[in-house]
Order: structure tokens, then C-alpha cells, then sequence
């Protein structure tokens, strides 16, 4: 793949974001209309103890992604109520179009006593064209399960032939680089499918190779299908120590499918990859892929998590 690096589209510094957040504007997710492409986004919140919690907002470019037309200026979903698996943020929303229904899959975040987290998918809906969402329930669509017992999260969903399919991750443990270390989580890419894009079948098994053994932490699926087959993008990096050593933090990962069955990761095919310098020289993660006027484009996450904003890049071509 032969990709155009379109440079960082977006930085948060200098807008007023609703919630009162500060910086950040994670894990960017497109929705293509007529006259425009909005980008949702996670931004962050300081609360009266000094934790972050994480909020939706919105940013809309034209269809060139080169003119910002406008942000959100008001609460885009609100985060769930005490005690509810969303009480502490929602980091990502997917927004998806089916047929006149726009609706969203969030990733709800709340804490815990012995570990810093947990996580499970929710569903939202829109009256207003994207604007704004409410929930149809209080509670998760998908959680942790019998085989799957940790942090249910990133659910990306596409309709193929008729058939949902949802690309997601789930924690398959917690562990600790030294004994005195706070526990870091591991998680890997699954999949399950749907008949009304709610009640869902998981497939139970591991779709995309490591390539840094049991500890690789896999996030952020998206897929695609252009130029015959269905492509993946998404972020992995080591368990430990990602945060601040460059060589173990997050780089995109790559795969590629015929039948949505059998994935073959192929990363040095990605045709992307860190800069040598500037906002994306260190890490790159929170991938999005989407189709505007016939052209593929990714979406992603640069340097400390997106703290500085995203930027974007134009499939040129597929050799």
C-alpha cells in the first residue's frame, strides 16, 4: 500500500471544547455526509480529584479534509450514570450510517480497586444527524464473558452482505513487569457477527498474529473493503513500558482478508509508518479507516496518545 501523509488535520490547543476538557483528541472516527466528514473524537476532563475522564466531541471538515467548518459546542453523549459501566468515560465512539439510522458502539470506562480499569461496549443512537446521542439503555451491549473475562472494548462495525460484523478487543490478562508495579493489561483483536447489529455471536478465537509474543496488546480495529479485499488497520505495542521508551510504544499493524474468516498480518505492507521527526515521529495508534468519492483514507493518532491532536493520510495506491 502506498500512503500520502495529509500532515496533523487536527490539534485541540486553542479550541473550547465542551466539558470543560483540555488537550487530547483521541482515537479520531469519521462519518461521511453530502457536505462534509465529521470526525469524532476523546477528549479529556480533569476531575475534583485530578483523574481524567474521558468525553466525546466532534470536529467537521470538508470533504477534502483541509477547511475545518466547525466543532462541537455542547455535550455530544454524556457519560453514564453511578456506578454504570460508563461512569468514568467513553474512549472511542464509533458512529456508524445504516440506511436513515445513525447510531454509535462506545467503549465505556470505569475504574476499579486493584487494577486501573475496566471497559465493555455500549450502543447509542442519534435524532439529530450525528449531533447528539442517547442511549437505548443504561447498560453494556457486550461485556466481559465466560472466556473473555477482561476490558470488552474498541467495537468497529460494518455491514457485509447483509451480515454485522463486529472487530473488537477483549483483556486476556493482567500482569506486572516488576513485583512492585501497578498491573498493566493485555489485550488481542476478536470478532463477532450479528443479524440486527445488537445481540451478538462471538467467534471465541484469536483472528491476528503477534509479532512480539503472548504480552502484544492489540487495539483499535478497522476494516475496510477497496481494490478486492478487505484490508485491517490497527495499533499494537509491547505491555510494559510503552508509555515513554519509543522502541516499545505503538505502531500501526496490518492485515489483510478474502472471506472476513482468515486474516494474514502483513505489516511491512502497511505502506505507513512514524516520521523521522515532528508530531508522529514517536508513536502511531487509534487507527480509522473510511471511504469518501472513492478514495481511502486512514485517520490516526500521533505522539503521547494524541494529546496534540490527529492527522490523516490518502491511499495513493495498491501495489
Amino acid at each position: 500500500m502506498n500512503w500520502k501523509k495529509l500532515g496533523k488535520i487536527f490539534d485541540p490547543a486553542g479550541y473550547r471544547l465542551p466539558n470543560e476538557c483540555k488537550a487530547f483528541s483521541q482515537a479520531p472516527q469519521a462519518l461521511v455526509f453530502d457536505d462534509l466528514i465529521r470526525i469524532y473524537f476523546s477528549t479529556r476532563q480533569a476531575d475534583q480529584n485530578g483523574a481524567y475522564l474521558s468525553h466525546v466531541a466532534y470536529v467537521d471538515f470538508d470533504r477534502n479534509l483541509t477547511t475545518i467548518l466547525g466543532i462541537s459546542t455542547k455535550t455530544v453523549l454524556p457519560l453514564g450514570g453511578l456506578g454504570c459501566f460508563d461512569e468514568h468515560g467513553i474512549f472511542p465512539l464509533s458512529v456508524k450510517r445504516f440506511g436513515d439510522r445513525i447510531c454509535g458502539y462506545t467503549t465505556g470506562l470505569n475504574r476499579k480497586e486493584s487494577v486501573g480499569i475496566d471497559s465493555a461496549i455500549g450502543y447509542v443512537e442519534s435524532d439529530d444527524g450525528g449531533k447528539t446521542f442517547h442511549r437505548t439503555g443504561p447498560g453494556p451491549i457486550m461485556a466481559t464473558a465466560l472466556h473473555e473475562p477482561f476490558l470488552v472494548a474498541d467495537a468497529f462495525v460494518s455491514l457485509f452482505d447483509d451480515c454485522y460484523h463486529m472487530w473488537y478487543i477483549h483483556g486476556i490478562k493482567w500482569t506486572r513487569s516488576e513485583a512492585d508495579a501497578p498491573p498493566d493489561r493485555v489485550y488481542q483483536i476478536a470478532h463477532a457477527t450479528s443479524d440486527d447489529g445488537f445481540s451478538w455471536h462471538r467467534e471465541g478465537r484469536k483472528i491476528i498474529a503477534t509479532v512480539l509474543g503472548g504480552d502484544e496488546c492489540q487495539a483499535m480495529p478497522t476494516v475496510a473493503f477497496y481494490g478486492g479485499k478487505y484490508h485491517m488497520f490497527f495499533c499494537y505495542r509491547s505491555s510494559s513500558d510503552f508509555r515513554k521508551n519509543k522502541a516499545r510504544g505503538y505502531r500501526l499493524g496490518y492485515a489483510y482478508s478474502t472471506d472476513l474468516v482468515s486474516w494474514t498480518r502483513d505489516d511491512s505492507s502497511s505502506g505507513i509508518d512514524v516520521s523521522e521527526a515532528d508530531w508522529d515521529s514517536d508513536m502511531m495508534c487509534y487507527p480509522n479507516l473510511f471511504v469518501c468519492e472513492g478514495k481511502l483514507y486512514l485517520l490516526y493518532n500521533g505522539n503521547e496518545f494524541g494529546r496534540h491532536g490527529f492527522g490523516a493520510a490518502v491511499l495513493e495506491g495498491i501495489e
